[in-house]
């Protein structure tokens, strides 16, 4: 019997807590056959002569305060960037790539503090060390191997190669956040940029340490904007955006959709929604005007409605109201509605979109929604991605701007934002021949580099051809396995976190013998609804669109039934009820190998309705949604301040009956992070993520004493692989592949008889940019985030439920200090 979940209260305890991780920059040395001194007095001659080279260096150099230079590493070494950015003697990183076997990193210095740099190098000539007898600053100097000028191109961090000095792009120009206000920062940039003749867009994105405008320009000429070098951090390039029944007649069609309207309870006023950034809706369209405020189809395009005039955006709403239309229109079943529809138009294909700050055009559309319609449930639907995935996992503007929306970092009362984003599409479709190796070969498109938001890529379960005009076409993908049209994060690195974090139906293709290319097929798509007044009501859609479109519904679907859910909530029963299918596995079997390519491919799996709505006897879910303070000021330094430990209510007496069989717990930990977006090398120092929490539980046998100085003392850095661990081999994944991204979950099995004694989680602070950059006094925030555990058994006469139930009890958040 379905049960709703169980909700124990605030169960936390706040515990003070003592991050050890194991970070710190690596170990470098000098070449063989390198004289200190020579090497020392060469760097500091490199400074003193980039100084004096920017007096007569462009504008952008020349008229600045301060003087930019480009250190590059030793070949096959990393500089020691925490040792090129002093903050409190304003000198800052503006960015690091590595080419090749080369690290570079562009430093600005303000005028008279280079003294800073060649200090440390005559130090590091002449004065060894008391205790070791090693030279000072070492580790800085003999990782540099060369130091010069910055030229306009050392900006350069986009991953494509960087455009000849006079092409005419549309750029991304990411300028250094002073304390002077975001206002005088752009008015700053404007005014320079404007003088040199170079138009720039009234959008502008905001980060903590970075504001990202829109300039259409050359190299050439950004060279010539006075001064830029003071305020220039990066450059990239601007995104440009991709964006039976149907045989029967029209007035046919309306049979069936007139009948399914008949039984179909409209949505109340104030019901959860799902808000489409895409092509807009066709409100009037008869399923879906049931469902939809004419006021609430908006648009941020200039000379346009919010109508859908390309078709896109209305079937994905049909999915995301219905889900798949065959289900619905084969049934005499009553249909009640439990969400709305909006829409806000970002995108359509009768205009040429031109490079855009899409991460402001995004924050423009949650806006405009938020406005017109109040509500505090509320899913966003973006299917619209950039043309490429070049970034291979590093955030960009339009992901990071995505994360802060999610997160809600534009004001103190701005509502957080849940939003579901298409991993995006193998593409043109006749590549999808080449399937599965194109796949795995195509990363996921921008801005699915995003950790709050929930990236769907598409399966299939697709496989029937029923039309017999087209029987003797071969599908591509075999039922339960990944879409030909769905990218993955294969070829990412593994700093970034998992994509797509959950896969849904996306349709299947099918080889034309004609051509051998690869086309779609109506038995293999979803049916939905299509614009056209008069005419065909109903046409096919399928693709990672069609997956986020289902996603977004079942997120809608889970707001419905728990209205007071947390948006990190709803977000982590999505991925918390997801599993692999047995073709998945099999695909990628559970060995160490095959991990990191299942998740990169199908994220958590397949979500399932039933499990992220209810519960049931055998298979009980709490939800316990809390929030910390990670760090604290002590003295100068900021340190980890609490970590929470969550003694859930257990059901021992079931667990001492089922003793000796097999039992699984399965625990995911979801929250937000705020984003510090910027290439500088993401070092301990310049971590994206705001903060980062870990879960853990306590070992069969292991006392509290035990398991709190555990965590404390023996917390790996993220970086750690420590899956090797007994204890680890219990857990699905282990905590090194599961410790990625905002959004952790793991399954952990055993025995009835090991899982009695481990009713204990702790969830604990890692580090991230509240703490490493003190400046930004991020250590003053707490962070909240959803905990969720589920226990679960084979027996069916085992009631975890019911045993659970009864000791839940208001819950007293008690606070301990020690």
């Amino acid at each position: 019997m379905d049960r709703p979940h169980l909700f124990p209260g605030k169960t936390g305890q706040n515990k003070d807590y003592t991050y050890a991780g194991q970070g710190g920059e690596p170990k470098l040395q000098l070449p063989n056959g390198v004289s200190r001194i020579q090497h020392g007095q060469r760097l500091k001659g490199e400074i003193e002569d980039g100084v004096k080279e920017a007096k007569t260096g462009p504008p952008a150099a020349a008229k600045a305060i301060g003087t930019t230079l480009q250190f590059e590493s030793n070949d096959g070494l990393k500089l020691a960037l925490k040792s090129l950015e002093r903050l409190q003697s304003g000198i800052e990183l503006l960015n690091s790539r590595v080419v090749g076997r080369v690290m570079t990193a562009t430093v600005f210095i303000p005028e008279g503090k280079e003294s800073i740099f060649l200090n440390a190098f005559l130090c590091y000539s002449y004065e060894n060390h008391p205790q070791t007898g090693k030279p000072k600053e070492r580790n800085f100097a003999e990782s540099i191997n060369r130091i010069r000028l910055a030229t306009i191109k050392s900006f350069w961090t986009d991953n494509h190669d960087t455009p000849a000095d006079a092409d005419i792009r549309s750029y991304e120009v990411w300028i250094r956040r002073s304390k002077d206000g975001r206002d005088a920062d752009v008015a700053d940039f404007q005014i320079r940029t404007h003088r040199a003749g170079i138009n720039t867009t009234e959008r502008s994105i905001i980060f903590p340490e970075r504001i990202i405008l829109l300039a259409t320009t050359s190299l050439q000429q950004l060279a010539q904007v006075e001064g830029l070098f003071d305020i220039l951090a990066e450059i990239r390039l601007a995104r440009i955006p991709n964006s039976e029944f149907l045989n029967l007649a029209p007035r046919d069609q309306m049979d069936f959709i007139n009948e399914l309207v008949s039984r179909t309870t409209a949505p109340a006023a104030m019901a959860p929604s799902v808000c489409h950034l895409d092509t807009g809706i066709q409100a009037g369209h008869p399923l879906l005007s049931i469902a939809v405020n004419a006021e609430h189809i908006l648009q941020v395009l200039p000379h346009q409605s919010g109508v859908d005039v390309d078709g896109h955006g209305t079937e994905m709403a049909g999915l995301a109201l219905y889900g798949c239309l065959n289900e619905q229109l084969n049934t005499a079943e009553p249909v009640v509605l439990g969400h709305r529809l909006e829409s806000v138009k970002i995108f359509s294909k009768q205009k040429v979109n031109d490079p855009d700050l899409y991460g402001e055009i995004t924050s423009q559309a949650v806006s405009k929604i938020e406005i017109a319609a109040t509500r505090d449930q509320r899913v966003f639907c973006l299917t619209v991605t950039s043309e490429d995935g070049r970034d291979e996992g590093l955030p960009s503007s339009w992901s990071a701007a995505l994360d802060g929306l999610c997160a809600a970092t534009e004001s103190d009362d701005a509502p957080r934002r849940l939003v579901c984003v298409s991993a995006g599409n193998i593409e043109p479709v006749s590549e999808r021949k080449h399937y599965p190796a194109v796949n795995a070969r195509r990363p996921v498109k921008d801005p699915n580099q995003a950790w709050n938001t929930i990236s769907v890529g598409a399966m299939t379960q697709k496989t029937t051809i029923d039309d017999p005009v087209v029987q003797h076409w071969k599908k591509i993908a075999e039922a339960d396995s990944l879409s030909p049209s769905s990218r993955t994060s294969t070829v990412w690195k593994n700093t970034w976190p998992f994509k797509p974090d959950i896969v849904m139906e996306g349709g299947n293709n099918a080889i034309n013998p004609a051509n051998g290319d690869a086309d779609f097929l109506d038995d293999l798509s979803l049916l939905t609804t299509r614009i056209g007044i008069g005419n065909a009501q109903l046409t096919t859609t399928g693709d990672t669109s069609a997956a986020t479109a289902l996603a977004s519904r079942y997120a809608a679907l889970i707001w419905s039934q728990y209205p007071s859910l947390w948006l990190e909530s709803v977000r982590a029963l999505l991925v918390h009820s997801a599993r692999w299918t047995d073709k998945m596995m099999e695909e990628f079997p559970d060995r160490k190998k095959k991990k990191v390519p299942r998740l990169r491919t199908y994220g958590y799996g397949v979500p399932n309705l039933g499990k992220a709505l209810s519960s049931v006897n055998n298979a009980a879910t709490m939800v316990v949604e809390e929030s910390l303070r990670p760090y604290h000021k002590v003295g100068s330094d900021i340190k980890t301040k609490h970590m929470h430990l969550h003694e859930l209510p257990w059901p021992n007496s079931v667990l001492a009956e089922l003793f000796d069989a097999d039992v699984s717990m399965r625990v995911t930990l979801s929250y937000f992070i705020e984003p510090n977006p910027g290439e500088r090398g993401w070092t301990r120092k310049h971590r994206y993520q705001s903060h980062g929490l870990r879960f853990d539980v306590k070992r069969p046998g292991e006392s509290m004493a035990e398991f709190q100085a555990r965590i404390s003392a023996d917390a790996q850095d993220d970086d750690d692989d420590d899956s090797s661990l007994a204890d680890e081999q219990k857990w699905s994944l282990g905590s090194w592949y599961r410790n990625k991204g905002s959004i952790h979950s793991d399954v952990w099995t055993g025995t009835a008889a090991e899982l009695a004694s481990s009713g204990v989680l702790a969830v604990y602070p890692v580090s991230g940019w509240w703490k490493e950059r003190k400046h930004l006094e991020g250590w003053k925030k707490d962070a909240r985030y959803s905990l969720i555990v589920t226990l679960e058994t084979a027996s069916e006469e085992a009631d975890f439920y019911v045993e659970i139930a009864q000791k839940i009890k208001p819950a007293i958040e008690t606070e301990i200090e020690f």
